[in-house]
């Protein structure tokens, strides 16, 4: 269906090859997943797929691609689009119709098919995707599990033999990323589409079966081979590619996984050994005592839009020096609690304080002298063309010294992972770069509380783990961090207090163990069980939950080492 040889392509505007020497057979029927870093070249390898390259963005190669049939170059964007169907990262800008059963039937409409026959394949197509009861909306109403269901019934509906998505889980929550591999498994099993995926959380990816994985790094294919070959290899760890959790948590207690036949299932891995070993290795767990300060105190908030309250009543105190994750469903009212504490909606009842005084006349600017906040569509904080123009901003705002701005702007954009893109301009950096440039403009004015909402969406593990390496920096130097996440991993092992939100009420207020460890929080937020926590309950621990927190517990020790 698809065969590389010794393919190399270079972009006109790069001094070197993105893709090298690339040697790869995809047969019909196959299921594959594509991973590496940011800039190991497997979103090149999708657009040389699809016919964005050539088309769109130009470059020269060598060697030779052949995708069912049609050489590389020959075939334009159209006549690859009826071979391949593409469902990209950001389906807000695949939408072209105004309601989903327009968006749906766009491609029919420009092929002039009769209107029964395409009424019948938006209905087949929208029962297929769970969109049924959706198809008179607009596709920007709903969610982002939804969105990406319109984008692929808008694809699948040519019944193109190859499909390709782009990152399908970047951004999405954990219990819809996990619903949105099980579509696409649903979708391949009943079609036998072939079928790659590109994406790097490895974990939720394999929640599904997947025939084989192409690792990439540096524009070459480091290792093509079955999911549980890669996962017995130390090829993740020498990439910096996050492995299973739960596999992390077998080496530490001592289990050899060459013993393993299967290993991307958690629920496989069970046996008396493997319970004796993890309940030896999990050994005592004890939270050290704090002092608490506090700094931020919420007083019976409510707030809401006309009639509808979406804050209601909280109470809530945020202490000094802590990492504390918010969480919650789509709508629970999240970023609307963050609005309020920064000042983007005025206090309508309730009492605001920082450190024991009132901040609920302050304005949004002299709040932010205090509180930095970085939004979850990043893109709308950015207003200069350069990245380092952008990030010395509000320095420059303040007055500050030239000089101590300059210093202070390269250091963050180190830490940030830019530091190498200074000069660029803003527009040519991808989604996951943006964000990071968005918050290194806030990280540079070193406010006391910095509110992050999404602070990795979209990152992979090398930048994901650069990144909270420097928040948990600045929240050791005192900065007071509060992330809103999905994240699991991120919360269990960057956060000791997870606040849950549900209906604009604050349900929990626990450890993040706990919290993932009760069922009905964890539906109440739109998480999923930790695969750490499903290995200790199907292994029969006593304390399922204790287990998790003292793993994380170890693993933050020895991260400090």
């Amino acid at each position: 269906m698809i065969e590389f040889r010794n393919f190399t392509f270079q972009y006109d505007s790069q001094a070197e090859p993105t893709l090298k020497d690339i040697q790869l057979t995809i047969r019909p029927g196959e299921k594959i997943l594509i991973m590496g870093p940011s800039g190991s070249g497997k979103s090149t390898l999708g657009k040389c797929l699809n016919g964005i390259i050539p088309q769109n963005e130009q470059g020269h190669f060598t060697g030779s691609l052949t995708i069912n049939g049609k050489n590389f170059g020959e075939a334009s964007i159209y006549d690859l689009s009826l071979d391949v169907g593409t469902v990209l990262q950001d389906t807000d800008s695949q939408f072209v119709g105004l309601t989903v059963a327009e968006d749906i039937a766009f491609s029919l409409e420009n092929e002039m098919i009769e209107q029964k026959e395409m009424r019948d394949a938006v209905n087949y197509w929208s029962e297929k995707t769970n969109l049924a009861a959706q198809l008179k909306k607009r596709p920007q109403d709903l969610s982002g599990g939804q969105k990406q269901r319109v984008t692929m019934a808008g694809v699948l509906i040519d019944e193109t033999p190859i499909l390709l998505f782009d990152e399908p889980l970047a951004n999405l929550d954990p219990q819809t990323g996990y619903e949105a591999i099980q579509m696409i498994d649903q979708l391949y099993q009943s079609q036998k589409f072939t079928t790659i995926i590109i994406e790097h959380r490895l974990e939720e990816v394999l929640a599904a079966p997947i025939d084989r994985v192409i690792l990439m790094d540096e524009g070459m294919i480091i290792a093509d081979m079955t999911p549980t070959e890669l996962l017995k290899s130390d090829l993740l760890a020498k990439y910096g590619i996050r492995e299973p959790l739960y596999l992390t948590a077998l080496k530490r207690a001592g289990i050899s996984l060459t013993d393993f036949s299967e290993l991307t299932q958690v629920d496989s891995l069970v046996s008396p050994e493997v319970s004796a070993a993890l309940a030896k290795a999990q050994g005592t767990f004890r939270l050290p005592a704090e002092k608490k300060v506090p700094l931020l105190t919420l007083n019976k908030v409510s707030f809401g839009f006309g009639a509808e309250l979406v804050i209601k009543d909280i109470d809530l105190t945020l202490y000094q020096g802590e990492m504390v994750s918010l969480v919650g469903h789509n709508g629970a009212g999240k970023s609307t609690l963050s609005n309020l504490i920064t000042g983007f909606h005025s206090l309508q009842t309730g009492r605001l304080l920082w450190k024991n005084h009132s901040i609920a006349e302050e304005s949004i600017k002299e709040r932010a002298d205090k509180i930095g906040y970085v939004l979850q569509n990043s893109s709308q904080m950015l207003s200069k063309n350069l990245i380092f123009d952008e990030v010395a901003l509000g320095l420059e705002n303040r007055g500050i010294d030239p000089e101590i701005i300059q210093a202070k702007v390269l250091d963050t954009l180190k830490v940030c992972g830019l530091y190498e893109f200074r000069n660029w301009p803003i527009s040519a950096l991808s989604h996951g770069q943006k964000r990071r440039v968005a918050i290194a403009s806030i990280l540079v004015l070193e406010p006391e509380l910095l509110i992050l909402d999404e602070p990795t969406a979209g990152q992979d593990y090398y930048h994901y783990n650069e990144m909270m390496v420097f928040l948990r920096q600045l929240n050791q130097q005192g900065i007071t961090i509060l992330m809103i996440t999905h994240d699991m991993h991120l919360m269990l092992e960057h956060t000791r207090r997870t606040l849950v939100l549900k209906d604009g009420q604050i349900i929990a207020d626990k450890t993040p163990a706990d919290v993932l460890s009760s069922a009905e929080l964890v539906t109440s937020a739109s998480l999923r069980e930790t695969s750490l926590y499903r290995l200790a309950k199907n292994n029969h621990l006593t304390d399922a939950a204790g287990f998790v927190s003292a793993f994380i517990q170890h693993e933050e020790g020895t991260d400090g080492e």
